[in-house]
């Protein structure tokens, strides 16, 4: 890991990261409002340590509207048995804790996406001081983190494990490795439109193994969602060697393991040109072919005006499409995948 000189957090830790067993608590992140001037705001934490090994660190609700990884996170901590545990499992099932019970993306204290305020700022707004202390508090003791994340109200997502084209080898190997193991059906390789600030980033930043997810979304829950969470983040602690056991991967298909995709250049990204009412060609899963409609904006408030369509720029099967029915210009509504093949090897 890489050492980073960070200023001291504004978020108070009950949590002995180095003290063997089980420990809950919430750290403590100040909020002054005007019914309370030392107001603070309580978030979930949970450590389970037994001896020397590995630190794997499961974060859930850094968005509010992103459920299943909340859950999945919840249930392993409320559940797991240091006995079982050699090495070192730190459990922050709702991190975005004023979002969580807002059921937005976006913090209803500052409006800003916690997701893009990466590294974090100490003396910033409320989600920056969050980051900050993840940053800086919680990754130097960690050896993977993994991040569930759902499309929440803003699409649908095919169920996914996802991380960056990253320009060491050696750790592109690592992270494939790791997210072969998760067990998800895909684990999607990409290049994103605005990654320098998401906690991923801050992960790699320090030359550790970064794992996010895709489970869902459409602002629901889903059963398989859940279900391959849960597995997942299991089968990462066996992988770890953290607990005792063999990843289970195999997919309902009958398929024996995950599919390594990529979406490597912005023609993977259908954006509207226009506000107005999305019709969707497809879901997700489906294979798609460029030149295809994507799906039709409609202008229902403009008695005359025709529907226009929203093609697709490259072949593939759609990874994440529109959420809301109703869109804004530079919304995007499709996200397409492609099987991986690493560019260094041409």
């Amino acid at each position: 890991m890489v050492e980073v000189h960070v200023e001291r957090s504004r978020v108070s830790n009950p949590i002995d990261f180095d003290r063997d067993g089980r420990q809950a608590g919430y750290l403590r992140a100040p909020l002054s409002r005007n019914t309370a001037g030392w107001g603070i705001v309580e978030i979930p934490i949970v450590s389970v340590k037994n001896g020397a090994g590995p630190t794997v660190l499961f974060t859930g609700g850094i968005h509010g509207d992103e459920y299943e990884g909340q859950i999945a996170v919840s249930c392993l901590a409320r559940t797991l048995d240091p006995a079982r545990v050699q090495g070192r499992v730190i459990m922050i099932p709702a991190f975005n804790i004023p979002a969580v019970l807002n059921d937005t993306r976006m913090s209803p204290i500052d409006g800003r996406d916690m997701n893009r305020c990466f590294p974090g700022n100490a003396r910033g707004t409320f989600s920056e001081m969050l980051a900050h202390f993840l940053d800086g508090f919680v990754l130097p003791h960690v050896d993977i983190s993994v991040d569930l994340h759902t499309a929440g109200h803003s699409g649908d997502s095919v169920p996914s494990t996802n991380m960056h084209y990253l320009p060491s080898a050696a750790m592109r190997e690592k992270t494939m490795a790791a997210a072969k193991a998760f067990g998800a059906p895909y684990n999607v390789v990409f290049w994103g439109v605005d990654e320098g600030a998401t906690f991923t980033s801050s992960v790699e930043r320090r030359n550790i193994i970064s794992l996010g997810t895709e489970l869902g979304g459409w602002g629901r829950v889903s059963i398989e969602g859940v279900r391959i969470a849960k597995r997942g983040i299991e089968n990462i602690l066996k992988y770890m060697h953290v607990i005792e056991g063999t990843p289970v991967t195999e997919q309902c298909d009958g398929s024996a393991a995950t599919q390594h995709m990529m979406v490597r250049d912005p023609a993977c990204y259908s954006f509207v040109p226009a506000s107005g009412l999305f019709e969707p060609a497809n879901i997700v899963g489906a294979e798609v072919r460029a030149g295809r409609p994507a799906g039709w904006l409609h202008f229902v408030e403009d008695v005359d005006r025709e529907p226009l369509e929203v093609r697709y720029e490259r072949d593939g099967v759609l990874w994440m499409s529109a959420g809301p029915g109703r869109v804004k210009r530079g919304d995007v509504v499709g996200v397409v995948m492609n099987e991986y093949r690493d560019p260094a090897e041409g």
